[in-house]
């Protein structure tokens, strides 16, 4: 049997409505996980270089854990395993909430952040170490040198390898429909099992996410043509 395109089953009606929800669930999903892989790695990363060695040992394994197991395996992880580790008062606020979009964000943010933290690093590590020692010089404490000195130069450096983890973020989050969170690759499975056009389904959902990550990789490029030129002039 010949098969038959139809590509107003994906693109009109309530097809059409499961696509657009699934991209807003999926930018929500990925746009809330980079916030807070943001924040958690660049704590791991100055605790890393915080010389105080509880700190350092426990940022050391927190990078090299995350870094080093898949991110499906984690998925599942938190997913089935977080009433083994978190409080109960967690567990039971996390239920009566989204359960598997938290148990994604969870899992998308511990995963980025491990890798967040290393670029970070690298960024403070390109700036010289004489600011940070002018800065404590000058009566700023270690916190405070990162925070008014250090990081601002440092995330200038790297915005570039930063946006590239997000873009790596938005595309990795297509994994938490293993859990139920109906993001775009879900829509797009959900409409293949509805009409067995699974064909139009995936090339739309395949485009979408072609569409974005060509976006972001202009932005990338954009930024270092700028950054280059501000750097010549």
């Amino acid at each position: 049997m010949q098969y038959t395109f139809d590509w107003n089953l994906v693109l009109s009606g309530e097809r059409l409505d499961w696509i657009v929800q699934g991209v807003i669930t999926t930018c929500q999903l990925s746009g809330l996980s980079l916030v807070l892989a943001m924040l958690l790695g660049t704590l791991i990363a100055v605790m890393r270089l915080s010389g105080v060695r509880p700190f350092v040992w426990f940022s050391v394994a927190f990078t090299e854990f995350f870094r080093n197991t898949p991110l499906l395996v984690q998925i599942f992880f938190w997913y089935f395993g977080s009433d083994a580790v978190l409080p109960d008062a967690v567990n039971q606020w996390l239920y009566k909430q989204n359960f598997e979009f938290a148990a994604g964000v969870i899992s998308l943010t511990v995963y980025t952040a491990a890798f967040i933290a290393e670029e970070i690093r690298s960024g403070i590590f390109s700036i010289p170490r004489t600011q940070l020692e002018a800065s404590r010089a000058c009566g700023l404490s270690f916190m405070q040198a990162m925070s008014y000195v250090v990081l601002p130069q440092a995330f200038r450096i790297i915005v570039p390898p930063l946006i590239s983890q997000a873009l790596n973020l938005f595309k990795n989050s297509s994994l938490c429909m293993t859990i139920g969170v109906m993001e775009l690759t879900y829509m797009a499975r959900q409409i293949e099992s509805y009409t067995f056009h699974g064909f139009e389904a995936f090339t739309v959902s395949t485009l979408i996410y072609l569409c974005i990550s060509l976006m972001v990789s202009l932005l990338i490029n954009l930024y270092n043509t700028h950054f280059l030129r501000t750097i010549k002039y």
